[in-house]
């Protein structure tokens, strides 16, 4: 039996980023990395990973991030041939060999795939890999400046017995649909709801409401975000009141102001939920007071670990 061959009028529909990636031991350009469709982390959603970003040639808060990937791969029982040191280093040279300034940069860990087709987990070879891309956020420029449009969804979010939040993973099939339900309200993003009815999180972020200059994010059933915990940190520094609890939905409707939180945009401020505006419907003061002592922040040497680019030394 033979098969026909693509047509010569046929184009790859697919673009890739201008950025660099580490696989099987070797640096790639973005469009030459590979996944196996057989690999588990296609098949099942089997891996877990971790995103930093770099701002101006620095990364930010990286510690905390090879913290929550190092321990996603434990209780996942993945291993890798890398110590934090060796991640550390990959991850720079992919962030160096791109040129990026200001970049967003995922370290991985798949399941991989069995030489048999086995459906034992343990006959996987565990697969490392990284990548930097530009920088991308959440929230576009005209978004930060005026405030996002969000809508809340009857999507409830997997529960926590069935997949432990506190690791990063790609289970996302919930978090899309909560945002084709955002979409149909004309809104911009969606957050979904925990299993209690209260609000969880979104498509990649954290949130919080802010009513009478104290802070609430949730805490049930949601990843702990190295953004949302820059966020209690911050407001240890400026001594605001911020706890971790149940959201209901119409408490988040009736706050004074709210943001959303994510490596993928910082502090990113919310006008409006389900169409009601909060406050007068712009960003609020303690969220631009938190947003600019964040991006401050990325100046600390505590928070940021500098890079080295060709042509530095």
């Amino acid at each position: 039996m033979t098969f026909p061959l693509l047509s010569p009028a046929y184009h790859d529909p697919h673009k890739y980023p201008q950025g660099v990636a580490f696989q099987d031991g070797q640096y790639l350009r973005m469009r030459d990395a590979k996944v196996s469709v057989l690999d588990w982390g296609f098949l099942h959603s089997d891996a877990t990973y971790d995103t930093v970003h770099v701002w101006e040639g620095a990364f930010f808060r990286l510690d905390l991030h090879l913290d929550r990937f190092f321990a996603g791969l434990e209780k996942l029982h993945m291993t890798i041939p890398f110590d934090r040191g060796q991640v550390t280093e990959i991850l720079s040279h992919c962030v160096a060999l791109s040129g990026h300034r200001n970049a967003y940069v995922e370290m991985i860990c798949t399941r991989g795939a069995a030489p048999d087709f086995s459906r034992d987990p343990r006959a996987a070879t565990n697969r490392f890999m990284a990548f930097t891309v530009p920088y991308g956020s959440v929230a576009n420029r005209e978004q930060m400046a005026r405030g996002l449009r969000v809508a809340t969804s009857d999507v409830v979010r997997i529960p926590p017995k069935s997949v432990d939040p506190s690791i990063k993973n790609y289970h996302w099939l919930d978090l899309v649909r909560g945002l084709y339900d955002a979409f149909e309200k004309d809104a911009e993003t969606a957050l979904i709801l925990d299993t209690n009815g209260n609000i969880a999180e979104g498509p990649g972020f954290n949130v919080f409401a802010v009513a009478e200059g104290r802070l609430l994010t949730p805490e049930f059933g949601v990843l702990p975000g190295i953004t949302r915990r820059t966020v209690f940190d911050l407001c240890h520094r400026l001594n605001l009141d911020v706890s971790v609890g149940d959201l209901a939905p119409d408490t988040l409707k009736h706050a004074d102001e709210a943001f959303l939180t994510s490596t993928a945009g910082g502090i990113m401020p919310v006008s409006s939920v389900d169409g009601v505006l909060l406050g007068d419907g712009q960003p609020g003061r303690i969220t631009n007071r938190l947003k600019a002592l964040y991006w401050d922040m990325h100046k600390d040497p505590t928070w940021a670990t500098r890079i080295t680019y060709p042509g530095d030394e």
